[in-house]
């Protein structure tokens, strides 16, 4: 039986603690401050951040940027980024929730991403989210967490869709997920309540919230090697731990190196602190000093953008292509989509086996069949926007989008490995042809 390293109970203790994306920037920033990370704000000045300075930026609670100034001058060496998202599929209760439904007390929820709904039920379900206060004439947010089983989704018996296990457990996502929190007359202001003691606000000055939906059971180590992970949000929270992890461990990097964390992935990225922002541009821009500084950088910068990817699934071989087809444990993953729905070129390839060589990683590779379409990630965007060349790369794993999700216990330590190759390494691209 294999020994669980560190880095993968950190990962599962970062999981639990992070039931949001706004949870898992504020956990993130925690851990960067106490490793000597000082906080910049977007509305203030910059000026005076020196090689080896260590900073990270945070936007609308649940983005953030995260790096450490490198001794070369931003035009005169490289950008080196890891991209990923911290947000997940899962459904946020909607403004005026309470509902009274057959004598049950109800909350009206709204689908975020894509999540399998049917993992959804039957499950112990709490709430975390945000409330936003008003202190002093000024708006912020304040995070809570309620730890104990409040609700469930619930599902009809068997006895009332006998035909569910032949046709398919059939979902409306209006009618039918709805998460039953009393069935004694309780209603959403205890709810509420509940959040504001959790907060340590009072309940007159809260003005505003977003609520979530979670899982409350932990993630935990299986299989009888204990080589699997089984626990929610592995995508993509797996992938943040991972970049922050290799950002600790950076000293003094030649090349100023970045993790940009972004909300929003699973709805498009198009929002205001989402990978179609412009978020990480400014902080780079600011970094390097003027325009052209920027486009310099972007020039000869390489993002890896490292997001989950889909490992064969051995019930469902058909679904794959036949000799792509990546498994758990057997290495990270490098996402290839002629229809550039990755980001990954000939380039950006070489230049992360390069990486994998170095650090003694193996590489396996993702690419739909013909007539399965492909998802996307940050990876295309990031790199369509700033000019910066970038490639799609994951841990393979299985049961995406469900409540709970299965990765390689090996894959983490490995991905690990090689992202700290990519951000202290001297391979280096060029753009000129020959």
């Amino acid at each position: 039986m294999k020994k669980v390293g560190p880095e993968i109970k950190s990962l599962l203790q970062f999981i639990d603690c992070s039931p949001t994306a706004s949870w898992a920037v504020m956990n993130i920033a925690h851990k960067l401050m106490k490793n000597g990370f000082t906080q910049l704000f977007e509305e203030e000045s910059w000026s005076g951040i020196d090689a080896g300075d260590r900073f990270f930026v945070i936007r609308s609670a649940s983005s953030i940027v995260a790096g450490i100034k490198g001794t070369n001058r931003l035009t005169e060496g490289s950008i080196r980024v890891i991209g990923a998202h911290t947000d997940f599929p899962g459904f946020r209760i909607k403004p005026s929730p309470e509902r009274i439904k057959e004598g049950s007390t109800v909350l009206g929820v709204e689908v975020y991403g894509g999540p399998i709904l049917a993992t959804w039920f039957d499950r112990d379900l709490s709430v975390a989210g945000s409330l936003v206060v008003l202190e002093e004439n000024t708006l912020q947010r304040k995070l809570f967490k309620l730890e104990t089983p409040l609700c469930r989704i619930t599902s009809p018996a068997i006895h009332i869709e006998r035909n569910m296990n032949k046709d398919g457990f059939k979902v409306n996502p209006e009618e039918n997920t709805a998460p039953i929190f009393s069935v004694s007359g309780t209603g959403y202001d205890e709810l509420l309540d509940r959040a504001c003691t959790s907060a340590d606000i009072k309940r007159d000055v809260v003005r505003g919230s977003c609520m979530e939906l979670y899982d409350i059971q932990g993630g935990i180590v299986g299989g009888l090697d204990e080589d699997l992970i089984f626990a929610r949000g592995i995508d993509d929270l797996s992938m943040c731990h991972a970049g922050i992890e290799v950002l600790l461990q950076c000293e003094s990097p030649s090349d100023t190196v970045l993790v940009s964390l972004y909300d929003n992935e699973e709805i498009g990225s198009s929002t205001l602190n989402g990978a179609g922002s412009a978020f990480l541009d400014a902080i780079i821009e600011r970094l390097a000093g003027s325009r052209d500084g920027f486009l310099r950088c972007m020039a000869t910068g390489i993002q890896v953008s490292a997001d989950g990817a889909h490992a064969i699934h051995p019930n469902y071989p058909s679904k794959h292509d036949s000799k792509n087809r990546p498994v758990i444990n057997g290495g990270p993953v490098i996402k290839v989509n002629a229809k550039q729905r990755y980001s990954t070129s000939d380039l950006s390839t070489a230049y992360f086996t390069v990486c994998a060589e170095k650090a003694g990683i193996e590489l396996q590779h993702f690419v739909s069949r013909n007539d399965m379409p492909c998802g996307s990630t940050i990876g295309p965007i990031t790199s369509t926007r700033t000019g910066m060349t970038s490639i799609d790369v994951g841990n393979p794993m299985l049961s995406m989008h469900s409540i709970r999700e299965m990765a390689g216990t090996g894959d983490h330590t490995d991905m690990i490995s090689l992202l700290k190759e990519h951000l202290n390494g001297d391979c280096r691209i060029s753009n000129r042809e020959t």
